[in-house]
């Protein structure tokens, strides 16, 4: 409780203080510092009366004690020491939406732009972000270090009109990585990383808000819905996982689903097409099918050819070997896999394993699916991925 508490509250107190005292980097630093302290206090002493209050008066302080340390700044630092910290002020506001715009400022490359939001809005750890980047975890920290150095003295409010496309972009794509880490955790003990996707959902709920005629932002919105509507349904006993095939579709947010399903129709008749869109337009077609049997296979394999088009990738790639096994078969399937350019990522084998599986190759299959269950870092898919290999080798599908 405490721990998703701390979460929610971090980037909002980090708001705060950015907007009071300016400097990024020693706001963030003093955010830490007073999340640390709730962290061994809260437990020990009980919540406190007005938990964001109490964070950022901890945060201000420690701001404080770090101004009084740097003599070129003494005058200053004396008028804002004479100020009593006066949470009431900071507390009527949330300025989440405008941090994360903040976070993407021009002046950061995108890869760091990234990295920053999600340590300092998104509340993964390095460790989270340099797994969802497949990047060594000391290269994210040399980025997160870069871009608070470089957001020194940056004015904390709305970025110019004419920079919001880019800043929305590099969002939308920090919001993505926020919710899939939450969606499908890569590492650990739980599939689900429930804080992370209804926070990324919150945001992105804010960004539609504030910019409701974007397609990409709409479409982004959709895909988080229509995705986390199978989220009752997509673990077993165990929190083992159940593939989409096997869930129990009644068990799926119905409301979630109308809500996405609205939202991509809208921005797919009004917008321009862009990938969030495709990628949504997939997930809705997968929760509208009564039955997976009664998935419009043809349908799906015609909106990864256009998100192909629209945004190459490697997962691309292979989400779409997936459809095409289902329209033209497992073994057309694999000989595009065969001649298509490798990636060294468990993903491979996971697809690999489903198409043998799907053409009889029971032992493939079962080789597959244990390659791909030692290189895992999420516990739960590696049992889930170990019971395909048995599975496999029993003759059931």
């Amino acid at each position: 409780m405490i721990e998703g508490l701390l979460r929610d509250l971090a980037p909002q107190v980090l708001s705060a203080l950015v907007r009071r005292y300016g400097d990024f980097g020693r706001c963030e630093d003093a955010v830490q510092e007073a999340l640390l302290a709730a962290a061994v206090q809260w437990p020990r002493d009980g919540l406190p009366e007005h938990p964001k209050g109490w964070l950022i008066t901890t945060a201000s302080r420690r701001r404080i004690e770090m101004w009084r340390s740097e003599a070129a700044r003494i005058r200053r630092e004396e008028t804002v020491a004479a100020l009593e910290p006066s949470p009431p002020d900071f507390v009527a506001e949330d300025d989440t939406l405008t941090l994360l715009l903040l976070c993407c400022h021009p002046a950061l490359t995108r890869a760091s732009q990234v990295a920053l939001t999600l340590r300092a809005v998104g509340g993964l750890t390095t460790a989270e972000i340099a797994r969802a980047y497949l990047v060594p975890e000391p290269t994210i920290g040399q980025r997160i270090s870069r871009a608070k150095q470089k957001l020194r003295g940056a004015e904390f409010g709305l970025p110019p009109a004419e920079e919001l496309p880019e800043r929305v972009a590099a969002v939308l794509q920090v919001l993505y990585l926020v919710f899939t880490e939450g969606h499908t955790a890569s590492s650990g003990d739980a599939v689900n990383r429930v804080e992370l996707t209804a926070e990324a959902i919150r945001l992105t709920r804010q960004l539609y808000s504030r910019l409701p005629d974007d397609g990409e932002v709409a479409g982004l919105l959709a895909l988080m819905l229509l995705t986390d509507a199978r989220r009752p349904s997509r673990t077993g006993p165990g929190g083992v996982p159940v593939p989409l095939a096997e869930q129990d579709r009644s068990r799926w947010d119905a409301s979630a689903i109308a809500e996405g399903s609205a939202l991509i129709e809208h921005a797919l008749a009004t917008a321009e097409i862009g990938p969030y869109q495709l990628q949504a337009a997939i997930a809705a077609v997968h929760d509208e099918a009564p039955t997976a049997d009664a998935t419009d296979w043809p349908q799906i394999l015609l909106l990864y050819d256009l998100l192909r088009q629209v945004a190459p990738g490697p997962m691309v790639t292979l989400n779409r070997l997936v459809a095409l096994a289902r329209v033209e078969g497992p073994a057309v399937a694999l000989a595009e896999l065969d001649a298509a350019e490798q990636l060294d990522h468990y993903r491979v084998d996971v697809v690999r394993a489903h198409l043998l599986e799907l053409s009889g190759d029971a032992a493939g299959a079962r080789d597959c699916y244990t390659r791909a269950a030692q290189r895992t870092l999420s516990l739960p898919e590696r049992e889930y991925l170990e019971s395909r290999a048995l599975r496999a080798m029993s003759g059931k599908t």
